[in-house]
């Protein structure tokens, strides 16, 4: 059912982007990808050289592990890193100095094999992916078959890193060592925020754990003090204050409800909530919408 959503979800948008292609979400064209495209090994790329009129070669070469292609006439050229415009200025410039009288170059991408994506953790079908286009990571994670119900809360991407096969020790220890990417997924696949939808760079790794792996205080509320049941809950969308104190049993006789505080740990400092719950259970205030990972503090009563 979680997937069924997920999917509708995932059409709707998909839907939009094609009906409201000037909404400014920032998607590119594929053409304007091949554009701005940098190329990489195992690429292949099919040249067409024009002179006098005459197509005089037609072919197709692949980046070498050392960054070349074997050009018609010319022989080898580097084209690692170089846009498609700029390896049809390096071959013009040898073509027109010992060959041709005016040649043309034309290129296409015709295999992005240096476009590589990884995808591991809650999702169907994890692995590696050779694609034709820059995804974001809801397009690799549609890629993968989508997530599992049983996900955590956030994804995290690793720029240039490959963690198939290792451990989970492993992976929790590279994750803590080089502080990736975050991504809310309950922002971006449950409330459908465009903003997470953070588009991927070749050879970047997802990772989505289980929710009960490494970010579970992403996927948890934690209530303490005078409650009659203290203790970690799991998060859902729409989750407050006063539901996660509900859940924890109600406040206990000692309880100042008045008096709670919500403890939110933010990128680089913590905030600090002040709520009056007996007056929200009362209906004289609005509660207030946790976030995972926050925790509710009841304190004891003066009296």
């Amino acid at each position: 059912m979680h997937n069924f959503l997920w999917l509708h979800r995932y059409l709707l948008i998909t839907l939009l982007f094609l009906v409201l292609p000037a909404s400014g979400m920032g998607d590119t064209s594929p053409a304007e990808q091949s554009s701005s495209y940098r190329l990489g090994p195992d690429d292949v790329v099919k040249i067409s050289i024009m002179a006098g009129g005459v197509e005089q070669k037609s072919n197709e070469m692949v980046v070498d592990g050392t960054g070349n292609i074997t050009v018609p006439f010319i022989g080898k050229v580097m084209a690692q890193g170089l846009t498609l415009g700029e390896l049809e200025t390096a071959i013009i410039k040898p073509l027109e100095a010992d060959f041709f009288v005016s040649p043309q170059v034309h290129l296409q991408i015709i295999g992005y094999h240096s476009l590589k994506f990884f995808i591991s953790g809650a999702v169907k079908n994890p692995g590696k992916f050779e694609l034709d286009f820059i995804p974001t990571i809801m397009d690799l994670i549609a890629k993968a078959g989508g997530v599992l119900p049983e996900r955590g809360n956030l994804a995290y991407i690793l720029r240039g890193q490959e963690i198939q096969g290792l451990t989970q020790d492993q992976i929790d220890t590279e994750i803590t060592r080089t502080e990736p990417t975050k991504v809310d997924l309950i922002q971006l696949l449950d409330q459908g925020n465009m903003e997470e939808n953070i588009r991927l760079k070749s050879g970047d790794t997802v990772y989505i754990p289980l929710g009960t792996q490494l970010d579970q205080s992403f996927t948890k509320v934690y209530v303490q003090g005078r409650v009659v049941k203290p203790g970690v809950f799991d998060f859902h969308p729409g989750m407050t204050a006063l539901a996660a104190c509900i859940m924890a049993g109600g406040f206990d006789k000692f309880a100042a409800p008045n008096r709670a505080l919500i403890i939110r740990q933010g990128e680089s400092s913590q905030e600090v909530i002040n709520i009056d719950l007996d007056k929200v259970e009362k209906g004289r205030l609005p509660d207030v919408s946790l976030k995972p990972g926050d925790r509710i503090h009841i304190p004891e009563s003066w009296l």
